[in-house]
């Protein structure tokens, strides 16, 4: 694992470039080379922000790197203060380092949930859950090669998340077959992808149980109500300030937001 003080200074270059809504052309350190690595330094970067967490935001890791790191899934949080539900919401991106846009169903937990929910068979996580809803996952950081330098790195950076777009909530979702419905992303009224969401490990559910189990091995509290955004189903589709984003989920549901660029953060902004 890496020197405590590597943690600290990598962990430390992200908040503030985060902060202070500015670049980082280059890996702040030496990249994580384990999940293990990547996740101390997120924690220590939750930390250092001292903001609550509103939810956790689910990602894939694909073949054959799912195979190098033992896992085919990733974690990193979704600050409270950048979750969204208005009329017209903004999605805020590092315009000088990566930015996209992800369709994801949102699960949305009930206020009790037991200290070995990661080890539920899927129907029992299912009974954890309180509603579903579609949204667009906002994923930004200021590191432009976050996406592209293996999940160990996605995940340093608070899982390369900047905020969350919460769309309407699906109908007794538990009946609705909702991780079968097309789903589809446009960019500036261009289709950009289109999928299922079945057609990643065990769906949505399986999202969510990874996730209670990662956050029971980190020691990191499950709190009531967090919401989970459990993965992209179309793909992670980059994204530009002044662009326009339309998410349509089935033949009922669609979520759409404006790209903004990340301003810098007004000191005492954030909750503890």
């Amino acid at each position: 694992m890496q020197a405590i003080d590597q943690i600290g200074v990598t962990a430390r270059t992200f908040v503030a470039a985060r902060q202070q809504a500015r670049a980082v052309a280059a890996y702040p350190g030496q990249p994580p080379q384990s999940l293990a690595a990547a996740y101390a330094i997120q924690e220590q970067a939750i930390a250092l922000r001292g903001a609550t967490i509103g939810g956790w935001k689910v990602g894939r890791i694909w073949p054959p790197q799912e195979q190098l790191y033992g896992a085919n899934r990733l974690a990193g949080p979704i600050f409270a203060d950048q979750i969204g539900n208005g009329r017209a919401p903004a999605g805020q991106v590092f315009a000088d380092g990566f930015g996209a846009a992800e369709a994801e169903f949102l699960v949305r937990l009930g206020d009790t949930v037991p200290q070995d929910a990661g080890d539920l068979p899927l129907e029992r996580v299912a009974d954890l859950i309180a509603a579903v809803h579609v949204g667009i996952e906002i994923a930004s950081s200021p590191y432009p090669g976050i996406n592209h330098d293996g999940p160990a790195v996605t995940i340093s950076d608070f899982g390369n998340n900047n905020g969350l777009i919460v769309g309407s909530a699906i109908a007794d979702w538990a009946a609705s077959g909702f991780a079968d419905w097309p789903v589809s992303v446009s960019v500036d009224g261009t289709i950009v992808g289109t999928g299922v969401a079945a057609d990643f490990p065990d769906g949505p559910i399986g999202a969510v149980r990874f996730l209670l189990a990662n956050l029971r091995a980190r020691g990191i509290a499950i709190t009531p109500g967090l919401w989970i955004s459990t993965g992209a189903i179309t793909g992670v589709h980059p994204v530009s300030p002044g662009q326009h984003v339309m998410a349509r989920f089935g033949k009922q549901h669609e979520v759409t937001c404006e790209i903004t660029a990340a301003q810098p953060e007004a000191a005492g902004r954030h909750d503890t």
